[in-house]
């Protein structure tokens, strides 16, 4: 079948702050044709870095598919709809059904305008969409109903459809978010799932070179950023966080064989997690050797250091049967093991005189084994993961535009990280239109390839 390219449009609704059409001008060099989202604030940040797009700032309910088009054909219409009523992370609370159902609006652009490719992104969970209960929650009875019927509605629109999840960090971003995937196509081409490009360091695929290996936290931190000492805060840190810290210095620090270790600093470092709602005295971390964890749009990722010397046997004769304060008074060495004392022991919040031997089996408290040699940790540090580090873990490029509107208004912290955690990682998208749409295809793009990475 001959195409006529030059009429075909690529419509990515719920477009946020641009994660779906970043990854699909990385894979086609050209920016999308028409972008719909009702928040001001994610077009604002979507104009500021696809300036050609023609942009529709309302509901998309709002916006008639024939109108929007202009009479010109659609080759592929993408839709990230609002996933919160679905996600686990929604919790036992009651959903809105006008959100829950935002999924039909692929069905009305099918309808209206038969997009020759519709692509869908959301969370694994959305297979279980089905009816509610007269109290608004899911009714497990009905698990699954809705998502068959809306599969069906396509099927029945001439669409043949398949579903699938995936893994960004499989497809060259840093971070392993997962996520359910749909694709119906129309035209008697088959659909073509993307064969992963990156994969587990320890696994034959990549020992053999035939995948690259995952891409790792470590690579997004912006290392010339200090962390600040968490014993000299103006406002002490909360005692769930710094049970968390403790608790994340033991698993990651002093009980890894292997911990890491930033080069030409003395210090190890490792990713600490913010989640109320969870169990203080849980282990909320990683290794900075994995990707990131998935980013959601609150902020939860704080980059712990422990700050280590060399230890001499002579220089740890600290006392443990003082107060507090007064342990303050000696050294910072003496404050850090009192801390980690407290916080990592096996009777969380232990008088201070208990003896260490109960507390771990290291020949001493918070020593740190690194190729034969022991450190004592000195001082810990920690500090937020800041926007320009949570971008490029999501898979974003590098020249990516998050601090600032199309009209170069500043755009708050706040609002840069509700964007993150909201967007499509754009690898996903790429790797998709190039396994589906390799017509549209270049190798030139103003953002990088993260298939190439």
């Amino acid at each position: 079948m001959q195409l006529d390219l030059f009429r075909e449009i690529i419509v990515d609704n719920f477009a946020g702050g641009g994660g779906a059409s970043t990854g699909i001008e990385m894979a086609t060099g050209l920016s999308v044709d028409i972008a719909i989202n009702h928040d001001p604030a994610a077009i604002a940040m979507h104009k500021a870095n696809h300036p050609d797009t023609e942009h529709y700032c309302e509901s998309v309910w709002d916006v008639d598919p024939v109108q929007a088009v202009k009479g010109r054909k659609v080759g592929l219409a993408w839709f990230s709809p609002d996933c919160k009523h679905f996600s686990k992370a929604k919790g036992r609370k009651p959903v809105n059904k006008n959100i829950r159902g935002l999924a039909w609006i692929a069905v009305k652009w099918a309808i209206a305008v038969k997009p020759r490719v519709i692509m869908l992104e959301n969370v694994e969970e959305f297979k279980t969409w089905g009816p509610l209960t007269e109290e608004g929650y899911p009714d497990e009875a009905k698990k699954g109903r809705t998502f068959n019927s809306f599969v069906k509605s396509l099927e029945a629109l001439g669409y043949k459809v398949e579903f699938k999840e995936l893994r960004a960090c499989d497809y060259g971003a840093p971070t392993i978010r997962k996520r359910f995937f749909m694709i119906a196509r129309c035209d008697g081409n088959p659909i073509v799932w993307p064969e992963p490009t990156h994969g587990d360091p320890h696994s034959l695929a990549v020992q053999t070179g035939r995948l690259k290996p995952w891409r790792t936290a470590s690579e997004i931190i912006d290392w010339s950023i200090g962390t600040p000492s968490i014993f000299e805060r103006k406002k002490p840190l909360a005692e769930n966080t710094m049970r968390r810290i403790a608790r994340g210095i033991q698993k990651f620090i002093i009980e890894d064989p292997n911990p890491y270790v930033l080069p030409d600093k003395e210090a190890a470092a490792f990713l600490t997690q913010y989640y109320t709602e969870t169990n203080p005295d849980e282990v909320r971390g990683q290794s900075l050797r994995e990707p990131i964890y998935t980013i959601p749009t609150a902020n939860r990722f704080g980059l712990v250091t422990a700050f280590i010397a060399q230890h001499y046997k002579t220089s740890t004769g600290n006392r443990v049967d003082q107060p507090l304060g007064a342990i303050t008074t000696v050294n910072k060495a003496s404050l850090v093991s009192a801390f980690l004392l407290k916080y990592y022991g096996s009777d969380v919040g232990q008088r201070l005189s208990e003896p260490l031997h109960t507390i771990t089996t290291r020949d001493r408290f918070g020593l740190v084994t690194l190729q034969g040699q022991d450190y004592r940790i000195m001082d810990i540090g920690m500090r937020m993961l800041q926007p320009h580090e949570l971008y490029p873990a999501q898979g974003f490029p590098e020249n990516y535009i998050i601090d600032r509107d199309n009209t170069g208004k500043p755009y708050p912290k706040t609002e840069q990280v509700a964007r993150v955690g909201n967007s499509v990682p754009p690898p996903f998208a790429e790797s998709l239109v190039r396994a589906n749409l390799p017509e549209y295809c270049s190798k030139e793009s103003r953002y990088k390839s993260a298939v190439a990475n």
